[in-house]
Protein backbone atom coordinates (compact mmCIF):
# COMPACT_ATOMS: atom_id res chain seq x y z
CA UNK A 1 0.00 0.00 0.00
CA UNK A 2 3.12 2.74 1.02
CA UNK A 3 4.27 1.97 -2.40
CA UNK A 4 1.12 2.50 -4.54
CA UNK A 5 1.02 6.15 -2.57
CA UNK A 6 4.80 6.67 -3.02
CA UNK A 7 4.31 5.88 -6.84
CA UNK A 8 1.10 7.72 -7.52
CA UNK A 9 2.62 10.68 -5.31
CA UNK A 10 5.71 10.73 -7.22
CA UNK A 11 4.05 10.78 -9.99
CA UNK A 12 1.75 13.16 -9.37
CA UNK A 13 4.45 15.13 -8.64
CA UNK A 14 6.34 14.71 -11.55
CA UNK A 15 3.31 15.69 -13.61
CA UNK A 16 2.80 18.99 -11.74
CA UNK A 17 6.45 20.04 -12.24
CA UNK A 18 6.53 19.13 -15.86
CA UNK A 19 3.23 20.89 -16.19
CA UNK A 20 4.85 24.00 -14.82
CA UNK A 21 7.68 23.85 -17.20
CA UNK A 22 5.48 23.61 -20.44
CA UNK A 23 3.17 26.72 -19.29
CA UNK A 24 5.97 28.62 -18.21
CA UNK A 25 7.70 27.78 -21.81
CA UNK A 26 4.51 28.64 -23.34
CA UNK A 27 3.13 31.60 -21.28
CA UNK A 28 6.16 33.64 -19.47
CA UNK A 29 8.63 35.68 -20.78
CA UNK A 30 11.46 34.81 -18.62
CA UNK A 31 11.51 31.03 -19.21
CA UNK A 32 14.67 29.55 -19.78
CA UNK A 33 17.02 26.53 -20.08
CA UNK A 34 15.57 24.98 -16.53
CA UNK A 35 12.23 25.03 -18.49
CA UNK A 36 13.34 23.67 -21.69
CA UNK A 37 14.75 20.98 -20.33
CA UNK A 38 12.20 19.79 -17.63
CA UNK A 39 9.73 20.05 -20.65
CA UNK A 40 11.74 18.13 -23.36
CA UNK A 41 12.85 15.22 -20.75
CA UNK A 42 9.63 14.80 -19.47
CA UNK A 43 8.51 14.31 -23.34
CA UNK A 44 11.32 11.96 -24.18
CA UNK A 45 9.95 9.59 -21.03
CA UNK A 46 6.56 9.51 -22.34
CA UNK A 47 8.37 7.60 -25.31
CA UNK A 48 9.28 4.77 -23.61
CA UNK A 49 8.13 1.51 -23.99
CA UNK A 50 7.00 0.71 -20.13
CA UNK A 51 4.62 -1.79 -21.23
CA UNK A 52 6.05 -4.07 -23.04
CA UNK A 53 6.99 -7.60 -21.86
CA UNK A 54 9.73 -10.45 -22.67
CA UNK A 55 8.97 -11.92 -26.00
CA UNK A 56 8.20 -15.23 -24.40
CA UNK A 57 5.27 -13.96 -22.37
CA UNK A 58 4.23 -11.72 -25.19
CA UNK A 59 1.24 -13.17 -26.88
CA UNK A 60 1.40 -13.41 -30.56
CA UNK A 61 4.69 -13.55 -30.55
CA UNK A 62 6.75 -15.54 -33.00
CA UNK A 63 9.58 -17.95 -32.21
CA UNK A 64 13.15 -17.03 -32.81
CA UNK A 65 14.13 -17.66 -36.31
CA UNK A 66 11.04 -17.67 -38.23
CA UNK A 67 12.11 -14.41 -40.41
CA UNK A 68 15.58 -15.55 -41.15
CA UNK A 69 14.36 -18.92 -42.24
CA UNK A 70 11.91 -17.43 -44.43
CA UNK A 71 14.56 -15.12 -46.20
CA UNK A 72 16.70 -18.19 -46.27
CA UNK A 73 13.80 -19.85 -48.24
CA UNK A 74 13.24 -22.43 -45.61
CA UNK A 75 9.52 -23.70 -45.02
CA UNK A 76 8.44 -20.54 -42.50
CA UNK A 77 5.79 -19.67 -44.92
CA UNK A 78 4.55 -21.61 -47.46
CA UNK A 79 2.03 -21.39 -50.46
CA UNK A 80 -1.64 -22.67 -50.49
CA UNK A 81 -1.52 -25.33 -53.25
CA UNK A 82 -5.57 -25.27 -53.69
CA UNK A 83 -7.29 -21.71 -55.66
CA UNK A 84 -8.79 -20.01 -52.85
CA UNK A 85 -11.92 -19.69 -54.53
CA UNK A 86 -12.07 -23.41 -55.24
CA UNK A 87 -13.25 -22.45 -59.24
CA UNK A 88 -9.33 -22.65 -60.62
CA UNK A 89 -8.18 -20.58 -63.93
CA UNK A 90 -11.10 -21.67 -66.75
CA UNK A 91 -11.99 -18.14 -67.57
CA UNK A 92 -16.18 -19.43 -68.60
Amino acid sequence: MVRRVVRWGSALGFGAVWWWAVLRLAFADGAGVLEGAVAVGGWGLSLLPVHCVPKGRAEGAVEAGRWSAAWQGGDATRASPHPRSGAGSDPS
